[in-house]
């Protein structure tokens, strides 16, 4: 990484941005960049395969009650459906990362169609979660841990989500100008952040109230996790308003700090990574772990740190350089 943040590597192996796609590429076949970006599409696309064709879920509600039998076999079934489009994304992201890399001339049409449907699949995924959000909002037995577990999250998710993935796809076009694709990129992040606050924390709270705060004398290697979860991805996402603000005139995209991109996705990854590896150092599974191991989709975000260190340590090169 030292050898990486040198002037000499990063001027023979780095171009300041190439086709106006926000991705950093370099002339050499492999790069810190290009192999983060390749890991990153390659998790994502794993683990939504592993849960689009893992189907133990079916029949889980045989058995319950009415009516919770109905409200599971609908937005099981529903979500499932829903699924099925963000691994397509993640299949069509996979193939476009490989080809962009390899490919040295791309066209750069083709390369914004693809990221435009890879953005208009992932939103359609979310969607599906707005059964389970009503689901989560209706007065029932379950009360108040049924309404911050699912329905606050999945409703916001459902809506925010998807609204700023369209629009994006909608503003992300190689012959206008870049401005408000750029905003509509910050608030999807935004979005994104605050969504997995809301599911996540949402589950360590019911988990406190179910095993009480004694859990943490009993499990203290917890205690960096609720922190992190309550606080770190609130503060995570307060910072993202903080840069969107910061940015929000920014004409170009490769006048974004890429630093502090890389930033972001280094924290946001580390999250993930740190619940992942703490289960498997300690164990002592719970709610949260059933929720976090068992239920998460995002699982895959654990991987990328892989590429925002080296979009951390990167070092744009000055406006008079680049022409």
């Amino acid at each position: 990484m030292c050898q990486f943040n040198q002037k000499n590597n990063i001027d023979s192996e780095l171009i300041y941005l190439q086709d106006n796609a926000g991705v950093l590429l370099g002339h050499k076949f492999v790069t810190p960049i290009k192999v983060g970006l390749l890991t990153v599409t390659i998790a994502y696309f794993l683990f939504t395969f592993h849960a689009t064709f893992t189907l133990s879920w079916i029949g889980e509600w045989e058995g319950l009650p009415e009516p919770l039998y109905t409200w599971i076999f609908l937005t099981d079934t529903i979500a499932y459906i829903f699924l099925i489009f963000r691994f397509l994304a993640s299949a069509i992201a996979l193939a476009t990362v490989i080809l962009y890399i390899a490919k040295k001339d791309f066209p750069k049409t083709k390369l914004y169609r693809l990221i435009q449907l890879i953005l208009i699949f992932e939103g359609i995924y979310w969607i599906g979660l707005l059964l389970s959000g009503i689901w989560g909002i209706i007065p029932t037995d379950s009360g108040f841990s049924l309404l911050i577990s699912t329905g606050i999250p999945c409703t916001f998710s459902s809506i925010a989500i998807p609204t700023a993935l369209f629009m994006l796809a909608v503003k992300l076009k190689p012959d206008k100008p870049q401005k408000q694709a750029i905003r509509w990129g910050l608030f999807a992040g935004i979005f994104y952040v605050f969504a997995f606050w809301l599911s996540n924390s949402g589950m360590w709270i019911i988990t406190v109230l179910d095993k009480g705060w004694s859990l943490f004398s009993q499990y203290p290697e917890l205690i960096p996790s609720f922190a992190a979860t309550l606080f770190g991805l609130l503060g995570l996402a307060m910072f993202l308003i903080y840069f969107a603000k910061t940015s929000w005139q920014i004409e170009r995209i490769q006048d974004l700090k890429v630093g502090t991109v890389g930033a972001v996705l280094v924290a946001l990854g580390l999250y993930y990574l740190w619940n992942y590896m703490t289960w498997i150092f300690f164990g002592g599974w719970t709610e949260w772990y059933a929720w976090f191991l068992g239920h998460n989709l995002d699982l895959w975000l654990l991987a990328l740190p892989i590429l925002g260190l080296p979009l951390l340590f990167y070092k744009q090169k000055s406006e008079e350089n680049s022409n």
